[in-house]
């Protein structure tokens, strides 16, 4: 019986490396798991246009420039939405960081500020409250 409590002694005096529970990097991997090749500045900016001219967002006549694998995007929009989706766009293109000057119109910044205004006052009505006015 002593030679077990020693020997449970001697384990749980020994140290032990933490299990480190991370996941795995997605960096230079596509969604399939192969990975992406390096594009030059000039392919990826390419690559960003034609995702943009592909897209909604399209129509809003961004100009994008890449320099050492940093996109830097320029122009306006009516829609909150597009500043983001530019971003991303870029990102699953390959750039490694991007610059966002994409400027939104106060009358879109004022729409979605009262379409918020508008969600939050959805939930706070209470069950048997009408869920909206009728006219």
């Amino acid at each position: 019986m002593a030679a077990v409590l020693m020997a449970a002694g001697v384990w749980a005096a020994e140290p032990r490396a933490a299990e480190v529970h991370q996941r795995p990097t997605t960096s230079g991997t596509a969604k399939g798991g192969a990975a992406q090749p390096k594009l030059s500045d000039v392919q990826l900016e390419a690559v960003i246009r034609a995702k943009f001219a592909k897209s909604k967002i399209g129509a809003d006549k961004f100009t994008v420039r890449v320099q050492g694998g940093v996109a830097t995007i320029d122009g306006n929009t009516d829609v909150v939405q597009h500043k983001g989706t530019a971003t991303r766009m870029c990102k699953t293109a390959g750039a490694v960081a991007v610059n966002n000057r994409v400027k939104v119109s106060d009358a879109a910044k004022q729409k979605a500020a009262g379409n918020l205004e508008e969600g939050r006052r959805r939930v706070q009505v209470k069950r048997g409250d009408a869920r909206s006015e009728t006219k």
